[in-house]
């Protein structure tokens, strides 16, 4: 089975991009938070910003499982 990245929809809190990038890189979700806060405050904080717009645009949600 490959991998593919997926938005979450179980560890979400906006739009489960950070949560879908943990999944995918097998990180704590809150790790990947973290470091995602760090990083946009370590720069400049508006090009984060309409680089996690634009991953929630294109990366696709999970599909729930049924069962």
């Amino acid at each position: 089975m490959t991998k593919s990245l997926r938005r979450s929809l179980d560890r979400r809190m906006i739009a489960g991009v950070c949560g879908g990038l943990a999944e995918y890189f097998d990180l704590d979700v809150s790790l990947m938070r973290l470091i995602f806060v760090a990083v946009a405050l370590l720069t400049a904080l508006i090009p984060l910003l309409i680089f996690y717009i634009v991953a929630w645009i294109i990366i696709p949600v999970e599909t729930p499982e049924k069962g």
